[in-house]
């Protein structure tokens, strides 16, 4: 109860106190290139699907997946020809270390209930891996391989599913990670992506199949979800219920209604040198500013790093104390010895979000965001 009290109070304070940052839309798309051959990159474009940039090209070889987390400032990019996940900056898209090697030609990743990062392998023995997300590996999750697999989904129940693609099938495990059946056998021609509705029924994108087709839930085919789009892979909901999804044959991706209707292309063909789109995020976040952050009289400089200056351009008295919280809301630090330039030195602690704590004479708390990023 404490803890909650305590990030309330945060909460609050980070919302009332500082300078609110505008939250920022944006869409990444992994470009897998000629596939087994560069050219390859993560492209980032406005949330209209405009304005592209290359947010990474380097440290990756044929790309695959793209999961933000933002509480540490970073995105996992999975590489199948390298048989790595990276880690790069969350903000700039530099590398920054290898996040987990030796899978057999990571596809998809995705984070389960219990916060573990599922990682499907297109090679190898073909079973999920299971990680923490600091990378620690945990097990094989799957007590059975499935080959080529590239979608990844859990029902109500808690059940994982895995499409093969060249097994033109889905397989069904349990929550412990146990075979239970093949859930579909046919139909299908290449199965990448999957995710269920919400009324049960399981979308699948064929990419050989040149459709989006749609199960229920015991596996049985219910027809085209969506037809006319060839080599389709990566996807991505609006908030008002719109599908984004890679159009691999017009180096495009579409907009289609939540009932599967054409809606338009939202991303143009070869935008940004786009060739061949394999994964779509839409990200929502507050982007932390590596520039000075002014609070009033109070600086602190940088907000990502590992050093952090807090500059009082007033009264040293103004402050009574500085304390620093880690994401959960518990206690790191105080800082006694308060200055015109008060260091907070991060050497020691690991990378991710903390809250600086700023509390002066007449009890008004202020508090920052920092990122910790060690060199």
């Amino acid at each position: 109860m404490k803890t909650k009290q305590l990030l309330y109070v945060l909460f609050i304070s980070l919302f009332t106190n500082i300078l609110i940052a505008q939250e920022e839309v944006a869409i990444y798309v992994s470009d897998a290139g000629n596939f087994n051959n560069p050219p390859w990159q993560i492209l980032k474009f406005d949330e209209n699907g405009d304005n592209p940039e290359v947010f990474i090209d380097d440290n990756i070889e044929w790309p695959q997946d793209i999961i933000f987390l933002e509480n540490d400032g970073i995105v996992l990019i999975s590489s199948l020809n390298s048989g790595l996940i990276t880690t790069h900056n969350s903000t700039t898209g530099d590398f920054i270390e290898n996040f987990a090697s030796g899978i057999g030609g990571p596809t998809r990743m995705k984070i389960g209930d219990d916060n573990l990062l599922y990682v499907l392998q297109w090679q190898g023995n073909g079973t999920v891996f299971r990680y923490e997300l600091d990378g620690t590996f945990v097990d094989e999750f799957t007590d059975v391989g499935v080959p080529q697999s590239i979608g990844i989904d859990w029902d109500s129940e808690g059940n994982l599913y895995v499409a093969s693609f060249t097994g033109d099938s889905v397989e069904k495990f349990d929550s412990d990670g146990n075979f239970i059946e093949t859930f579909i056998d046919s139909n299908l021609l290449g199965p990448t992506n999957i995710w269920f509705e919400d009324n049960g029924d399981l979308i699948v994108i064929d990419y050989n199949g040149g459709a989006v087709k749609r199960f229920d839930s015991e596996g049985n085919y219910l027809g085209d979800f969506i037809t006319g789009i060839n080599f389709a892979e990566g996807f991505d909901f609006l908030p008002n219920g719109d599908i984004l999804i890679g159009d691999g044959n017009n180096s495009a991706v579409n907009q289609y209604s939540s009932d599967g209707t054409f809606i338009g292309t939202f991303i143009e063909s070869g935008a940004g040198n786009l060739l061949t789109p394999n994964a779509i995020v839409r990200r929502v976040f507050e982007p932390l500013s590596v520039e000075n952050v002014a609070i009033e009289n109070i600086e602190i400089t940088p907000t990502l790093g590992s050093v952090f200056t807090v500059h009082n351009t007033e009264n040293i008295s103004q402050i009574k104390n500085i304390e620093i919280y880690n994401l959960l809301g518990q206690h790191i630090t105080s800082i006694k010895e308060i200055s015109t330039t008060t260091i907070w030195d991060a050497k020691g602690h690991s990378n991710g979000v903390y809250f600086m704590e700023i509390v002066t004479n007449n009890d008004t708390k202020k508090v920052q965001k920092l990122i910790v990023q060690q060199d």
